[in-house]
């Protein structure tokens, strides 16, 4: 498993330069429904993710009392008290095919998909909690057949639109499934920096079966996640690759990878960060934590070992703005 360390070299001699100490970010796709939009209903859903709706709450109320500050990544639709589903004006240049499938609702009716009363809690966790925006207004994939200019430009101004009415400026993005796509809009909308894909073979490939079977030997083998470093891009914007998806954990994928490896690799990555004086970037969907009832004593075990190195001065934890705000300044300098 040689690909991070090539990976390192390459990412650690394109950075501006080094860190004084490793950092440590940790970003929550936050989309529940949404982005299964195209694949589940709504039954289905909450068979696969039993107990998804709690588990945002659960995971805000982990990192408050362990005063940890994170980067949620939240579909805007979630900011919206409710909507008129395919007649809502604010999906008017969405492709047909993509909203019908959307809800009329509010938040007292389809709380899988409008849940305004949560982003304004997160808006006013302490310590701060990083709310970025996922994808735009629906979860819309920015690489589907459909995606234009026009499209993709609506689809971000209503969501970033539907953030700012919750009391939200957006300053970070990642894309939806990580399929990254017409970069150039983001600037626009006060977007600073963005969550690139992970910079290991298994992710470059996809999701594809190669791709699979070597996300399985990651796990199994207790690879050691990359550190990362900001990299430039040429749309103006800062990429803060991930380092770490969490593995998913539900029934099937736990017979075969034991949820252990999920922490092993996570402290992995922290000491390849302290090491390095990198990055060590942390992911996961909230969801993903209701899939199994020791998921989330599987992330106090990660949050417990982050507390310690942080409390011995070996890392230091930042949302994604705030790491951009530092590349500006070190930019600055330069």
């Amino acid at each position: 498993m040689s690909q991070p360390t090539l990976q390192l070299a390459h990412t650690h001699s394109d950075a501006i330069r080094p860190f004084e100490r490793a950092i440590a970010v940790l970003s929550f796709d936050t989309e529940q429904i949404w982005g299964h939009l195209d694949l589940l209903d709504e039954p289905q859903f909450q068979r696969q993710f039993p107990g998804a709706f709690l588990a945002h709450e659960k995971l805000l109320t982990y990192l408050s009392c362990a005063q940890i500050s994170a980067t949620w990544f939240v579909v805007g639709g979630l900011a919206l008290g409710g909507s008129d589903g395919t007649r809502d004006p604010r999906m008017a240049a969405l492709p047909a095919s993509w909203k019908a499938k959307v809800p009329a609702g509010s938040e007292a009716t389809r709380p899988l998909w409008y849940r305004r009363t949560f982003v304004e809690r997160l808006r006013d966790a302490n310590p701060h909690q990083e709310i970025g925006l996922h994808g735009g207004l629906t979860h819309f994939i920015w690489t589907s057949r459909y995606a234009t200019p026009d499209v993709l430009g609506w689809e971000l101004g209503e969501g970033v639109a539907a953030l700012q009415q919750a009391g939200v400026q957006v300053r970070s993005f990642s894309f939806p499934r990580d399929e990254e796509a017409y970069h150039g809009l983001l600037p626009a909308h006060g977007i600073r920096c963005y969550r690139g894909r992970t910079p290991v073979l298994s992710f470059k490939l996809g999701r594809t079966l190669p791709g699979a079977l070597l996300r399985i030997a990651d796990e199994l083998l207790f690879a050691s996640p990359p550190p990362v470093w900001p990299q430039p891009s040429p749309a103006g914007l800062w990429n803060i690759p991930s380092s770490l998806f969490l593995y998913p954990i539900g029934r099937t994928r736990a017979r075969v990878v034991p949820l252990r490896t999920r922490i092993e690799r996570f402290r992995k990555g922290l000491e390849a960060a302290i090491r390095s004086q990198g990055i060590f970037h942390f992911c996961l969907h909230p969801d993903n934590l209701a899939e199994s009832p020791e998921g989330f004593g599987m992330f106090q075990e990660m949050l417990e070992q982050l507390v310690q190195m942080r409390g011995r001065g070996d890392v230091e934890v930042l949302t994604m703005a705030e790491v951009a705000d530092r590349m500006d300044r070190q930019h600055a300098l330069c």
